[in-house]
């Protein structure tokens, strides 16, 4: 009981933040403790505590974040001044230092040596790709690659590259590809899994260090994401500390990193638990414990990924001291906007896969908030941000770590009803090949009305389709489809369902320091996007790249929808006839209710031809 008790206080006072610089703080959610775990779960709550404890005792719950300065505090209330004296003392401190101002971004990465994590995955791919091409004079790319599904570091960097992609690079520079250097690492194993030798020549050359690596997985266990998104960043700045021509270190982060806040500024919160303290515990822990706790650890936060994202960007901020370090933190990472070419996608992550089931005519409803605003951020402007940033940190050396928050909610809005409305009409236009029903879903935020239409829509359609491949001797399959995008959606109902306030000024501070030509190469400027013709262009990438489909085919894929649109009305105009058989006409109660009904629209339509009569 007194374990229980020290963690019940405990929970209360990490939520008492500053109520100066926090406006939204709330405590750590209440958990049971229930009585048949006994011992087990009474060594739980104890071990969780003490680990809090510790971290609270090292973590006093005021918050204040120094911007540029030592002694400048930026606080979440205010913050224009303030970035006006970041920047003259950030480039008093450059002039001190001696380091040569460059007035363009592409030839500050002229000869340099860039290490990229993460660099086959969405946004990594979309880096490399807007480096070789807008950064030509940059000398070498060193890519952190394992093995993975039976192919070699080698084989999947050759098969990135051979990517459309890639066109653009191609043809301006069919030798682009000697400029990628592809190292063998694995960031779930001590040491990164770098050899002497590879660890020697990384810390002799490289220059900037863009960590874009990390597991995305909602529902990943604890321990996994902490592998990946901790203990592999700490793994990485270590590594950093050792590199004598390091000019700046940009880690990627999220901008949902703190979305148990509603207001989140640009600056690096307090971790709910100190790293070291929770890696060192969970290290001896078995997996069903460390999954038996793990609801009380991450609070009112959704997933281990914005969790583990949290303790990252804490992990980040303590080498501040030794370099210099720019975060970037994106909101939900869509399709590209204009680089290297409209709509360019592909995955099946977040929206993207949403998209394809609506197109598909699998998904018929969602739970979301129609008026709630829709974050997506395209992965071009993401990457333009980051370059930028990489530049700025490494010209301007920061003395302490810029955030960057990356969305545009604040600055262009766009809602999930307009979304909802712009993807259908896309793919009516421009249907999906071999689609299960016609494009036709639809948005609530009710949680009955939604598990009515996912009985309706799709789990009973999915029941009589799975019995038609029985019957026909195939294997059953749409009923494991549903489940798999009902637990997708599931994950994405958190996000879909509220709003944040995000400020961004930061990022506007950077885009002021670009020059004209700058702003176009590198644009990040989220006023400029159309929605609607970005949600087209979405809509149409995930057709072509993702699905690999033929705009050719669109005739095609439109007679299909037409053959649909006649079996619906079979089907339901059959149900009709079955209605009126077994209910009504053997019942006088039921014909005399049908008759009824049947004479008021008569009569409605009676009286509202009269009345377009008279009127004419």
């Amino acid at each position: 009981m007194h374990f229980r008790k020290s963690f019940e206080s405990f929970k209360l006072d990490v939520g008492r933040l500053d109520q100066k610089n926090l406006r939204s703080a709330r405590p750590l959610r209440s958990v049971g403790d229930p009585a048949s775990n006994g011992c087990r779960r009474t060594v739980c709550d104890w071990l969780v505590t003490r680990t809090f404890r510790d971290s609270q005792s090292r973590h006093p719950p005021t918050l204040t974040a120094r911007s540029c300065s030592p002694s400048f505090t930026i606080q979440t209330t205010a913050s224009a001044s303030g970035r006006q004296e970041a920047d003259r003392l950030a480039s008093s401190s450059e002039a001190a230092s001696g380091v040569a101002m460059t007035a363009s971004v592409a030839d500050y990465y002229a000869g340099k040596n860039v290490l990229i994590t993460g660099g086959t995955g969405f946004m990594g791919k979309v880096l490399v790709e807007k480096l070789l091409r807008s950064c030509p004079g940059v000398k070498a790319l060193y890519l952190l690659v394992r093995p993975k599904a039976g192919q070699s570091m080698q084989q999947r960097v050759s098969s990135m590259i051979k990517c459309k992609l890639f066109e653009r690079v191609r043809e301006e520079d069919p030798d682009f590809h000697q400029k990628i250097v592809a190292v063998s690492s694995e960031l779930t194993q001590p040491g990164l899994a770098l050899s002497p030798q590879d660890v020697e020549m990384l810390c002799g050359c490289i220059n900037i260090v863009f960590h874009c690596a990390a597991t995305i997985r909602f529902d990943a266990p604890l321990k996994q994401a902490l592998q990946l998104n901790v203990i592999a960043t700490k793994q990485l700045l270590g590594l950093a500390r050792k590199m004598p021509h390091l000019e700046a270190f940009i880690h990627v982060s999220t901008a949902y990193a703190n979305c148990n806040l509603h207001h989140i500024d640009e600056v690096i919160y307090p971790p709910p638990v100190e790293p070291t303290k929770l890696i060192d515990s969970l290290s001896w822990m078995d997996d069903s414990i460390v999954e038996d706790i793990t609801p009380r650890l991450i609070g009112d936060r959704p997933n281990t990924y914005t969790y583990t994202k949290a303790l990252a960007e804490y992990v980040v901020q303590q080498e501040q001291d030794h370099l210099h370090i720019g975060i970037i933190r994106p909101s939900i990472v869509g399709a590209s906007w204009q680089e290297p070419f409209p709509g360019w996608i592909d995955n099946f992550n977040g929206p993207s896969g949403v998209f394809i089931a609506a197109g598909k005519g699998i998904l018929r409803t969602m739970r979301a908030n129609n008026d709630a605003v829709a974050d997506l951020i395209p992965v071009d402007v993401v990457i333009n941000l980051t370059l930028a940033a990489g530049w700025y940190t490494a010209v301007h050396r920061p003395k302490t770590a810029l955030v960057y928050n990356c969305t545009t909610g604040g600055i262009n809005p766009f809602h999930w009803g307009e979304i909802e409305y712009h993807v259908m009409t896309t793919f009516k236009r421009n249907p999906l090949e071999q689609a299960f029903r016609r494009p036709n879903a639809n948005i609530t935020s009710n949680y009955l009305i939604n598990q009515y239409w996912m009985l309706v829509s799709h789990k009973f359609p999915a029941l009589l389709y799975d019995l038609y491949l029985r019957l026909s001797g195939q294997q059953p399959q749409m009923m494991r489809i549903f489940n798999r995008l009902h637990k997708a959606i599931g994950l994405l109902e958190y996000f879909s369902n509220q709003d944040w306030e995000w400020k961004s000024e930061n990022m506007s501070m950077l885009l002021n320091q670009l020059t004209p030509e700058d702003r176009k190469t590198f644009n990040f400027d989220v006023r400029q996007l159309n929605w609607p013709e970005y949600i087209e262009n979405y809509c149409i990438g995930t057709k072509k790249y993702v699905l690999n489909e033929e705009m050719s085919d669109i005739p095609v894929a439109r007679q299909h929808l037409r053959k649909l649109r006649n079996i619906r009305y079979t089907f339901n105009t059959l149900l009709l006839v079955f209605i009126w058989r077994v209910f009504i006409a053997r019942s006088q109660m039921a014909r005399n209710i049908w008759y009824f009904v049947v004479s008021l629209c008569f009569k409605f339509l009676s009286y509202f031809r009269a009345s377009s009569s008279l009127n004419t």
